[in-house]
């Protein structure tokens, strides 16, 4: 079985009661909300991964103001062709404010559109389970940087 490691890096950025969400398309059809960040790409530190994948997707230039925590999912996945991976991701969730830039759609990449959500309505949204990783951390703020429980 191949087994596959993926770090990625996440950024919750709040404002005005307001969460700022990235779409992408959900396996199967159809468009889901995530939060703007992506996979590290190798030799990279975190925090220039979750500043390039926000201003990437988002349009805007933030700046990382603490790691809220990580959350990890190991899971087998079908494979091509006939067999399967062992997938292991590892997400860091940092806080960051928008220091600049100006909202706008990413062009032929993983989302194809940015927006701030009110955060009272974020359940109401399709959304990742990352989402309620992240806005948990960002609420939460546990000293350990783990959600009890969270996707394990």
């Amino acid at each position: 079985m191949r087994k596959k490691l993926r770090v990625a890096a996440y950024a919750i950025c709040v404002s005005d009661g307001h969460i700022l969400l990235a779409r992408s398309p959900a396996p199967g059809g159809g468009f889901e909300w995530v939060l703007p960040g992506g996979g590290m790409e190798h030799g990279e530190d975190p925090y220039d991964t979750v500043v390039r994948e926000v201003e990437e997707e988002t349009g805007y230039l933030v700046e990382p103001t603490g790691l809220l925590g990580i959350d990890s999912s190991h899971r087998v996945f079908p494979d091509d062709p006939g067999g399967s991976v062992d997938h292991h991701g590892v997400r860091l969730v940092y806080e960051a404010r928008i220091t600049g830039g100006e909202l706008c759609n990413e062009v032929d990449g993983s989302t194809d559109m940015a927006a701030w959500h009110a955060l009272d309505e974020v359940l109401a949204l399709n959304r990742v389970s990352m989402v309620d990783k992240g806005l948990a951390l960002w609420r939460e703020r546990p000293a350990t940087g783990r959600i009890q429980g969270a996707g394990r």
